[in-house]
């Protein structure tokens, strides 16, 4: 695995104003890879390795605001537009038209984004854990989630300006590791006083897991910090407002989606009726069968790698 993980190529690529970070491997048919929080691009090295051993070139960059790449200082600066430009300047840097796209958590939401934004530049989608929210033009997101969830929400928690001084407070490893190897699928809660709150099990790390893997995400969000990261959270509302132009829009684009079943956002209030009654097909009209694999908790392509690896390939050969 080692040598293998030395193969991956790394640049820095200037995009839309910003210099980003980007790993690479392999030749043939690009496939762009999308992190989300809190991960960055190596969340899909054993994606990588096997794609880019199938004759495909694996590409996953770190997202503005994450790990290696360059963080704006205004949380403005992190729309889905902004995100999306990111991503397809990278694919004109690299000489690329249209690409396959896989997409995790932050990363099936921007994925989501870019195929509605220009899905001719996509040629499938394989997503996971977040499905396909059209826009309600009736209620923002963020009044939606504190009706829900209330206050102690997390996502309602990283509107707070500051909050990432507080997750500075607490080690990052231990808190890293409270969100990757989290089994129960309870919305996450945090309170105000998160950092004094903050009573972290022993941690063990599991199988699909390892010490250096956890040594190498701690030590780049150690490095950042969280701002970047909370700032897209801070443009749930802003997207809202600036993607009023794509209401009622559908994905067009071929989709397949995997969630595990102990995943907190399948367990989200109405997701399993949106997925299973019929209205994620609606909205996603050539969306393949979904698929809920059992036991399998929200990081699932790190969880399952082989499972997920196949699925991409069997997937993305259709085509």
């Amino acid at each position: 695995m080692k040598t293998n993980m030395e193969n991956i190529q790394h640049k820095n690529i200037k995009v839309n104003d910003i210099n980003m970070h980007v790993a690479e491997i392999g030749e043939g048919p690009a496939v762009l890879f999308i992190h989300g929080f809190p991960e960055l691009w190596y969340t899909w090295r054993h994606q990588m390795l096997f794609i880019s051993s199938k004759g495909y070139r694996a590409i996953a960059p770190d997202l503005r605001g994450f790990g290696d790449s360059e963080a704006p200082p205004s949380s403005t600066s992190y729309t889905a537009l902004h995100i999306v430009g990111d991503l397809v300047c990278l694919l004109d840097s690299l000489g690329l038209d249209k690409v396959f796209l896989v997409g995790h958590d932050w990363g099936a939401i921007i994925a989501w984004y870019m195929c509605l934004f220009r899905p001719d530049r996509i040629k499938a989608l394989v997503n996971m854990s977040v499905v396909y929210n059209p826009r309600n033009p009736l209620v923002k997101p963020m009044e939606f989630m504190r009706q829900t969830f209330g206050d102690d929400f997390y996502i309602c928690r990283f509107q707070e300006i500051g909050w990432e001084e507080e997750f500075a407070k607490v080690d990052t490893k231990m808190l890293l590791a409270s969100f990757y190897f989290k089994r129960h699928p309870k919305p996450p809660m945090m309170s105000k006083d998160f950092a004094k709150d903050f009573k972290p099990t022993p941690c063990n790390v599991p199988c699909w897991f390892t010490d250096e893997d956890l040594d190498y995400f701690a030590s780049k969000y150690h490095a950042t910090g969280f701002a970047g990261p909370f700032n897209y959270y801070r443009c749930f509302d802003l997207n809202w407002e600036l993607c009023a132009a794509w209401t009622g829009s559908k994905i067009m684009v071929p989709v397949k989606f995997i969630v595990g079943d102990i995943d907190m956002t399948y367990n989200f209030p109405g997701i399993k009726e949106y997925i299973h009654a019929g209205g994620f097909k609606e909205s996603v009209p050539r969306l393949e069968p979904v698929v809920v694999m059992e036991g399998v908790g929200h990081f699932i392509n790190q969880e399952k790698p082989q499972e997920i690896n196949n699925h991409i390939y069997d997937f993305i050969t259709k085509f």
